[in-house]
């Protein structure tokens, strides 16, 4: 059984709090099953963005679990919040 994408984003949230870092919920998507993409932001201004890998990463032996890809990185944090804006008109329901 998959956990639901706000359980998912509320332990990821907990485990970076728990490790000193912050994190912030952007955008709230569907509660069950919303794709969830994640901005990382580093302390020298550097950006990556991350979405969900394709279905041919996904490991039927470990249902749960979920997997990422890199979709961009860059300096230039304006650029991949313009491509999660555009994530977001493909789908509402990303969080």
């Amino acid at each position: 059984m998959r956990v639901t994408a706000d359980l998912w984003v509320s332990a990821l949230l907990r485990r970076v709090f728990g490790a000193g870092g912050f994190a912030a919920v952007v955008n709230r998507g569907a509660t069950e099953a919303g794709a969830v993409f994640i901005l990382a932001r580093g302390r020298m201004g550097e950006t990556a963005l991350y979405g969900p890998a394709p279905q041919t990463s996904y490991d039927s032996a470990k249902p749960e679990d979920r997997f990422f890809s890199l979709l961009a990185t860059g300096d230039d944090a304006a650029v991949l919040d313009a491509r999660l804006e555009r994530e977001k008109k493909f789908d509402p329901d990303i969080w």
